[in-house]
């Protein structure tokens, strides 16, 4: 893990916690579709927690990013929202991490791919985070519904993702691999049980 000392003025961290505050009140209805129902403002708390103790990430607009990173594609957040409130960089952020949801959700899933080397340093340490997140739910608290096939077909079409990613912070990338090398074990032992 990077360590990195940075000293946060007091409006970098009221912009941090503005941003918490926007991203609970925006998810406050929602909950994660595994067994517990955890609140789903939970992962966009654990993307940004990654960030920070894995990655070391000291940007406060990469944080601010990833606690919002969900808010355009799931929630009634508008973009002119997040723009009055956290300004153009936040928004632009936020834009290229969030999926077009007038695409079918293999579309979506493709183009994660095809942008994916194409994105901002920033966005993709936050995907690199939300994928480490994802995976860890999906080997061990995965969606009710999920069967382990889909779990496994998770599991590789993040490598794919992945790699376009790559370069960009080799903390998080090891992370990424020994959280999947975790979970493809995990799932195996599974299905060996099935």
């Amino acid at each position: 893990m990077m360590n990195l000392k940075k000293i946060f003025s007091s409006d970098e961290i009221g912009s941090l916690l503005d941003a918490l505050q926007f991203a609970t009140v925006k998810h406050r209805h929602q909950r994660r579709k595994n067994s517990d129902a955890v609140p789903y403002i939970n992962h966009p708390i654990e993307v940004a927690t990654t960030l920070w103790k894995i990655g070391g990430i000291r940007e406060i607009t990469t944080l601010m990013a990833a606690l919002l990173h969900d808010t355009l594609e799931d929630t009634d957040a508008t973009e002119q929202e997040i723009l009055e409130k956290f300004g153009k960089e936040i928004l632009y952020l936020v834009q290229e991490v969030t999926d077009d949801k007038n695409l079918s959700k293999q579309q979506r899933k493709l183009k994660q791919i095809e942008t994916a080397p194409n994105k901002s340093i920033a966005a993709k340490q936050i995907k690199l985070a939300d994928k480490i997140c994802n995976i860890h739910d999906i080997a061990y608290s995965p969606p009710c519904d999920w069967s382990l096939e889909r779990r496994q077909e998770y599991l590789d079409w993040t490598i794919k993702v992945i790699a376009g990613l790559r370069g960009t912070n080799s903390a998080l990338e090891i992370h990424y691999d020994t959280i999947l090398s975790q979970a493809q074990t995990t799932i195996a032992q599974l299905n060996a049980e099935v």
